[in-house]
């Protein structure tokens, strides 16, 4: 959860990166983990439910109604993450990885384990994926989504 994503930040006072003391670079970071919510892991994770947990449970594929609009609304909130929190910067609160581009990512690995490759038509998203899987290191970006990649695979 957000709330201890934060307490941990405090706690072990992480780098200022992370969770930054600037309260303009801050109030990036709160401003986004707060919209996610009902946007990014609220669409991505109805993608998800549509894709894979659905048909899992009742041995039927989606309507393709119903998966052509959780799509549109998950690439409705795709657009706005671009234009309103990256812009043009490398990361969400600036030119470092904060908790808030961990959250974002993290979320959006979802609607990708159900197949669906979010970045392949958007190149600042992909670059950004890129900076953000360099920061924390392939591997171990790799080694904590194994899982929901292979969801699909059910």
């Amino acid at each position: 959860s957000i709330a201890i994503l934060l307490y941990l930040a405090r706690k072990f006072k992480t780098p200022d990166h992370w969770y930054p003391t600037d309260l303009q670079k801050r109030a990036r970071v709160d401003e986004y983990l707060s919209w996610q919510h009902v946007n990014i892991r609220g669409k991505g994770s109805k993608l998800f439910l549509t894709k894979v947990l659905l048909p899992l449970l009742t041995g039927q594929p989606p309507p393709p109604e119903k998966l052509e609009g959780v799509t549109e609304e998950l690439n409705i909130v795709l657009k706005q993450f671009e234009e309103k929190f990256l812009q043009d910067k490398p990361f969400i609160a600036g030119s470092e990885i904060s908790l808030a581009d961990l959250v974002a990512l993290v979320e959006l690995m979802q609607p990708v384990g159900a197949g669906y490759n979010l970045f392949e038509e958007r190149p600042k998203l992909a670059e950004w994926r890129r900076q953000v899987e360099e920061a924390v290191g392939k591997q171990l970006f790799q080694e904590a989504h194994e899982g929901i990649l292979n969801a699909k695979n059910l």
